[in-house]
Formats: C-alpha cells, sequence, structure tokens
C-alpha cells in the first residue's frame, strides 16, 4: 500500500508538532501514565513473579495504595487501581501514590522511569516557567527514556518507544518556547463546551425523546445568557446594587436594623478563626495580598474534648505536657530577643501555666499555589485536621510543614510535623493559638536517589522519648503528606489509612500530594 500523504505535504510552512498544542491530560496522565506505564509495570510483574506470584504482588500493591494516610484533596481508593473505568481523575491521583507502591517489587530502573516522568508531568504543570525550569524539564525527559528503554526494552516488555503520545513529550519545551506555559491545558477544556450544551440538558430531560427537550433548554439558557448581558450593559448587575438588595432582604427577613456590609476582615471570629467545614481548595474572593501563607483556627470549640492542660496530656498521651507548655512559653516571651543569654535561663524559671484551654479539630491554611486549583489571584486554602474521630470512622492527625529555618536548608527550611492537637489559651492577656507536635527527622540532607523524595523519620530521644513540642501555629506553613516506605515488606489486609502513621517507622515526603507541595519538597 502507499504510503499516507499528511494533509499538510502541500503546505511548505506547516509544522505539524506546532499545530498540536500540549495536551496534560491526555498526552501525558491518561497516555503515557495509565496507558503505557502502569500497563508496562503489570507485564513486568506477570513476566518475573511465576506461579500465582504475580496475583499476590499485585494484590499487595492496592492494599499499599489503600493504607495511604488521608489529605486534603487526594482521593481515596478503596479497592487498590482495579477501576472499573478509568477517568482523568483516577489517573490524577494514582499518580500521587504509585511510586512508593511499586517500590521493592520492580527494580530502580523502573522507579527511576516513573520518578522522571511525574517530575516532567510537575514541571510542565508549573505556573510560570523560566529557563531554570526548562533545563529541569529537559533533564527530567532524559532520564525518563536513559532508563525507560534500558528495563523495557531489555525485559523484552516493550518492542517499541515509537508511540505519538511519548513523542509528544520531545516537542513541549518548544512548544512552551513559543506559546507559553500549558498550566493544565488539555483538550477537555473544548469538551466542556459539549458537557453544557448535550449532556447536562440530558440529564435535565425525562429521556424520553429527549432532543426537542435539549433544544429547548438551551433556548431558554441563551435567552438567559443574552439577558445576563443585557442587565450588566446597563449598570443592573453593578456589585454594590446587589449588595444593598441583599442586605434589605436579609434585614427583613430578620426584622434587624440598616447594617453597613462587612468587609472581609470584619468577618469571622476576632482571633482570625473561621467556622469549620469540609474539603479543601479555592478560599473566598479576598484582598489579594500574596502572603508565603497564613493559618487560623478553627472557632469551633470542641466542649467533650480537653477543657485543661492535664486533661489535654492524658487525651494525647504526653505526661510532661506542663513542661512543654512552660517553654513554648519562655521562646514565645523572648522571640523577639536577639541575644542569646536567655538561653542560659534554668528551666525552673520558665512560666508556668496549667489553667484551661480550648480544643479545636483543625486549622486553615492560605497560601499562595497558582499551579493548583485555586482561587483569585492563585490563593489556595487547605485543612490540617487533628480530631479523635473524623466522618464518625476514625481519628486522623495529619501532618505539616513547620518553618524552623532558613529557606537555604534542606526541604527549603521546613520540618514535618504530626499535629497531635490544636488548642488557645490566655495567659496574662495574652492569646496564643497553638499546636502540640510530634516531630520527624530528616533521614539525610538530600533527597532519596531512586524516588527523588525526602525521607524522614519519628522523632525520639536517648531515652526513646516521642520529639513532642507545642508550637505556634504562625510557624506552620501548610499542611504535608507522607507515604509509608514499604520496600519488599507485605501490608497487613487490616492496615487502614489511619493506621500509617503509627505503624511504619521510615516516610517518604510526598512531594507528589500537590503542585505547590512539589515546588517546596523538590
Amino acid at each position: 500500500m502507499p504510503s499516507t500523504v499528511p494533509f499538510t505535504n502541500n503546505f511548505p510552512q506547516a509544522d505539524i508538532y506546532t499545530l498540536l498544542a500540549p495536551d496534560i491530560l491526555h498526552q501525558l496522565i491518561k497516555g503515557v501514565f495509565k496507558d503505557h506505564l502502569v500497563d508496562w509495570i503489570k507485564k513486568y510483574i506477570h513476566k518475573q513473579y511465576k506461579n500465582g506470584l504475580d496475583q499476590v504482588v499485585l494484590n499487595d500493591i492496592d492494599r499499599r495504595i489503600v493504607a495511604v494516610a488521608s489529605f486534603a484533596g487526594l482521593r481515596r481508593f478503596p479497592q487498590g487501581q482495579n477501576f472499573k473505568q478509568w477517568t482523568g481523575n483516577d489517573s490524577k491521583a494514582l499518580m500521587k501514590v504509585y511510586l512508593s507502591a511499586i517500590e521493592g517489587y520492580v527494580p530502580s530502573e523502573i522507579v527511576r522511569t516513573l520518578r522522571a516522568f511525574l517530575e516532567f508531568c510537575y514541571l510542565v504543570r508549573q505556573n510560570v516557567i523560566d529557563e531554570t525550569s526548562l533545563a529541569q524539564i529537559q533533564d527530567a525527559l532524559n532520564r525518563f527514556y536513559q532508563y525507560c528503554e534500558v528495563v523495557f526494552r531489555d525485559e523484552n516488555v516493550v518492542t517499541s518507544f515509537s508511540l505519538p503520545r511519548q513523542h509528544s513529550m520531545k516537542h513541549y519545551i518548544d512548544m512552551i518556547c513559543l506559546f507559553g506555559a500549558p498550566n493544565g491545558l488539555c483538550s477537555s477544556i473544548t469538551e466542556l463546551k459539549h458537557i453544557k450544551a448535550m449532556k447536562e440538558p440530558y440529564r435535565q430531560s425525562n429521556r424520553n425523546e429527549p432532543l426537542g427537550q435539549m433544544l429547548l433548554t438551551n433556548q431558554r439558557l441563551d435567552k438567559l445568557a443574552a439577558a445576563r448581558s443585557d442587565f450588566t450593559t446597563h449598570g443592573m448587575l453593578d456589585s454594590h446594587i446587589l449588595a444593598d438588595i441583599n442586605a434589605n432582604t436579609e434585614r427583613r427577613a430578620n426584622n434587624t436594623p440598616h447594617a453597613p456590609a462587612s468587609t472581609f476582615q470584619d468577618q469571622g471570629h476576632p482571633d482570625g478563626s473561621y467556622e469549620e467545614d469540609d474539603g479543601a481548595g479555592e478560599p473566598d474572593d479576598i484582598d489579594p495580598i500574596v502572603v508565603k501563607a497564613h493559618v487560623h483556627l478553627a472557632k469551633t470549640i470542641q466542649r467533650n474534648r480537653a477543657c485543661t492542660v492535664l486533661q489535654l496530656g492524658e487525651e494525647i498521651h504526653i505526661p510532661d505536657i506542663t513542661a512543654l507548655l512552660s517553654r513554648f512559653l519562655f521562646e514565645q516571651q523572648h522571640k523577639d530577643d536577639e541575644t542569646t543569654e536567655w538561653l542560659d535561663v534554668p528551666e525552673d524559671s520558665y512560666p508556668h501555666y496549667d489553667g484551661k484551654i480550648k480544643v479545636v479539630n483543625s486549622a486553615s491554611a492560605l497560601f499562595y499555589a497558582p499551579s493548583d486549583t485555586s482561587g483569585i489571584h492563585g490563593m489556595r486554602r487547605e485543612f490540617i485536621r487533628s480530631t479523635p474521630l473524623w466522618r464518625n470512622e476514625a481519628p486522623r492527625y495529619d501532618c505539616a510543614f513547620v518553618s524552623v529555618g532558613p529557606e537555604t536548608g534542606p526541604m527549603n527550611g521546613l520540618e514535618v510535623a504530626h499535629v497531635l492537637a490544636f488548642f488557645t489559651f490566655d495567659f496574662k492577656g495574652t492569646y496564643y493559638p497553638c499546636a502540640a507536635v510530634h516531630w520527624f527527622d530528616l533521614v539525610e540532607d538530600w533527597p532519596d536517589e531512586d524516588t527523588g523524595m525526602w525521607l524522614v523519620r519519628p522523632q525520639f530521644d536517648q531515652q526513646h522519648q516521642c520529639g513532642i513540642s507545642i508550637i505556634h501555629i504562625d510557624s506552620i506553613y501548610r499542611a504535608a503528606h507522607l507515604i509509608p516506605v514499604y520496600r519488599k515488606h507485605f501490608i497487613p489486609t487490616h492496615l487502614r489509612p489511619y493506621h500509617s502513621y503509627d505503624s511504619f517507622h521510615l516516610f517518604y515526603v510526598n512531594k507528589f500530594a500537590d503542585h505547590h507541595a512539589f515546588e517546596i519538597a523538590s
């Protein structure tokens, strides 16, 4: 048969590779990751493990995925990776936890292949890409092909790497230089029009001869859109007009006197706390002042939890909590002292407090994360949980990044801590929002060579006592996600996500939890 002649053959100025925009979802996530790498890894396991052991290994990989601790915005996989139908969200979520799940059952070359691919995906997804980022993208691409061809070709898992979706990765740098950062660009953007015009009107029909009903729905939506445009042109939808209408409506409903609408800074609790809700993602529309991070405690006081310092110590199993709190108060009183003389003060001279406290179950972290799904001007909000009962199922105690040193240090001056409790108290007229945390120590001053993630372990002193401190919430940056280092150990069938942080002694700091975590933990 004659070769197929592309339609661009007679257009000498046309370059097909500049006509195809980067499609992160379909080319990289659903293409290279789901259709290629995950499938190849399964084929490798079937070739290397015989006599039914291959299924045992795959089942254990599923249990590893199930056992990953909860995290804001991280999808749960109760059945592992056995999806009836893969969606884009399934693939994105599995990418965040798959690397550590396969480690130990596959060679380091496969682990490094997957690591290089993940780093490529997260780098091209960044909101801003400079020359340094382009060099990192090229390095990740080189490492991907270096390790990919070595292990999968040598083991006869794949005979050819001439795959269009993988080949598209080689053109990302050129496309970024021509058109800018993709920042989540994919063909599903045009799919949204199909959803609005076809799928949603169909769902609103009675499914019996739905075409006429769908057309009528679209006509009405078009008329509403035209009316809104006309109202906007005549200034009928200005924010101050709607605010007055809403204020008058609420005043009549509540039978309250007229009062000016409050600004964002006036809302909420006087101490800046918030009413606890669920989930993470876009914050409310706020005056966009870009800050590194800002943390507030929930204002919902937990009446069924500890009410005094000693009761809290019993609840979270910290017998010396009064001594820790005294040290915290002493450090807070001298936090602006530039000398070091205060370090020599004996501990019996520290201020003492064992009175009433108020315990809350969560804190809200607001930080700048434009590469993730965020609100106005790139501000993102997430919740850090510390509760003995989450969704009436089990306890949930999240981890957090804590600023402890200069950004030039390991992990950009951040350390990881396991949050045991959030609480507040007043001491001599000063309000202290704080947290009791169990620290994690870095195993090495550089990330793991295979996975590219930092290794940490729970901190213990020479007497095997937990390294616990009380810190001010202003030192908390945002939530952190840890994944156990499984190696070749089989996971018990009864292990659940809420067992994760207590059942293992070595963890990866999951830099693939989201794009902001990738930026600060790489």
